[in-house]
């Protein structure tokens, strides 16, 4: 045996609410790796109605890494949420017409990039992701966190704004796991190397 397959939608029987996240994943502008898995209370396969304002004329993206674990209530917010907030007004005159639809000529609402989620990484329950960010591999975000700022690889964050609680490993240790980049292994391979991932042996 070399673990489930990836791209059996539901990987536990009898719990529909946990999903591999690809296999049900509909929008081109989302990208999911192999075992990535959202679980859900209600519907997991509802997912990208938590991925809020990833409209196809703002441009970005939400990527996710590889054996990623997603709680229920997580909610990305992207690009196409930000309002002018140089200006007087914040206010979205230009979508409305009527006279309004040149208020924006020659102004670009704020546009923060892609929202990257490295490998191996755990999202705690009801946590929001702000757009632009970029979650290191490894680390952990706290249930109802509010992530405004990258994340380390292999750090703990929590809170609203998230904050850096502390690292899971030693900055020596952090430098060899991102190195190993495990989760590009095969199935044999990370089958091999289980009692290590799960282990807590120096390295």
């Amino acid at each position: 045996m070399t673990g489930p397959n990836p791209n059996t939608t539901h990987p536990l029987p009898h719990y529909d609410r946990l999903v591999f996240l690809k296999n049900i994943v509909k929008n081109p502008n989302i990208v999911v790796g192999d075992y990535t898995y959202y679980d859900d209370f209600e519907n997991p396969e509802n997912f990208e109605k938590n991925v809020r304002y990833l409209f196809d004329f703002t441009g970005d993206k939400l990527i996710i890494g590889k054996f990623c674990m997603i709680a229920s209530g997580v909610t990305f917010i992207m690009n196409g949420a930000n309002h002018l907030t140089d200006a007087l007004s914040t206010y979205p005159f230009a979508i409305f017409g009527n006279g309004w639809e040149h208020a924006m000529e020659g102004k670009t609402y704020p546009f923060k990039g892609n929202t990257v989620v490295g490998n191996d990484v755990w999202i705690g329950y009801n946590a929001v992701i702000m757009p632009g960010v970029t979650i290191g591999d490894g680390a952990i975000i706290g249930s109802c966190s509010v992530v405004t700022k990258d994340v380390p690889p292999y750090a703990i964050v929590g809170g609203n704004p998230a904050q850096v609680l502390r690292k899971r490993f030693s900055d020596e240790q952090i430098e060899k796991l991102l190195e190993m980049k495990w989760w590009d292994k095969t199935a044999a391979e990370i089958t091999s190397m289980l009692s290590f991932l799960v282990g807590k042996e120096t390295f």
